[in-house]
């Protein structure tokens, strides 16, 4: 259990780092389609490095899906949280240090890649909008990760596919949340920033985690009569040790 709660804690230090890091650093440079490629590829070498011991969620939400598809023990739902909530934490104060250390600091105002809503969305959707936008893409993602993770062939291929998937919703949703689908993501720089980041954070707790458990049951009610026992472990990376 040590080795996947570190496991889950480094992954996910490693996608807060890598995706809100590259949002704050570099975002002006690459735009929203380059952070969302930097979510993306935080996931895939991500859940290819430490899948085999975790099972590579390093998301809250994922957790939550992956216990309601069966496809991972309820005994790890909170370990692996309070693990995910630390990497993010830890990954969001090595962002903001990073990024203070410039001539005239950085404004905590520009919100160290927040997630929100209504004023505080990039491009000024409501609470509806962001709601709706959470669910039901966190709901698809698992979907996903529950389908391609359901059998051997398409195993190897999962933290690829898994990677890609968050890209694209990255590229859907950042101008309407600056992305959450994953409570963890979104709590690491709440912290940092405060006020109306941590006074909106709630929808970036419950919308995913939601979303995480209708997909989680979707996908398995869809592929649960091909998924094969071995499969069924420990998904989305190979099978924990």
């Amino acid at each position: 259990m040590f080795k996947r709660v570190l496991a889950e804690a480094l992954g996910t230090f490693w996608l807060v780092l890598g995706g809100t890091g590259t949002a704050v650093l570099a975002g002006q440079h690459v735009g929203f389609h380059g952070v969302a490629l930097a979510f993306g590829l935080t996931v895939v070498t991500g859940a290819y490095a430490l899948g085999r011991v975790s099972g590579g969620h390093f998301n809250p939400a994922v957790t939550a899906g992956l216990v309601a598809a069966g496809r991972t023990p309820v005994s790890d739902l909170v370990p692996y949280i309070i693990a995910q909530a630390v990497g993010a934490i830890i990954a969001s104060g090595v962002v903001y240090l990073i990024a203070s250390d410039v001539s005239g600091g950085y404004d905590l105002a520009k919100g160290l890649a927040a997630n929100g809503y209504a004023e505080h969305s990039p491009g000024g959707y409501g609470l509806t909008a962001g709601l709706i936008t959470e669910v039901v893409l966190t709901a698809l993602f698992l979907v996903v990760i529950v389908g391609v993770t359901g059998s051997p062939a398409t195993a190897p291929f999962a933290p690829l596919a898994i990677g890609l998937a968050l890209t694209l919703i990255h590229l859907i949703s950042i101008p309407v949340t600056n992305t959450s689908v994953n409570p963890a993501r979104s709590l690491g720089p709440a912290v940092f920033v405060g006020g109306w980041a941590l006074g909106q954070l709630w929808l970036f707790i419950v919308a995913p985690v939601i979303g995480g458990v209708i997909g989680g049951l979707i996908g398995r009610f869809v592929t649960e009569p091909e998924a094969s026992a071995t499969a069924a472990s420990t998904p989305p990376g190979a099978p924990a040790e």
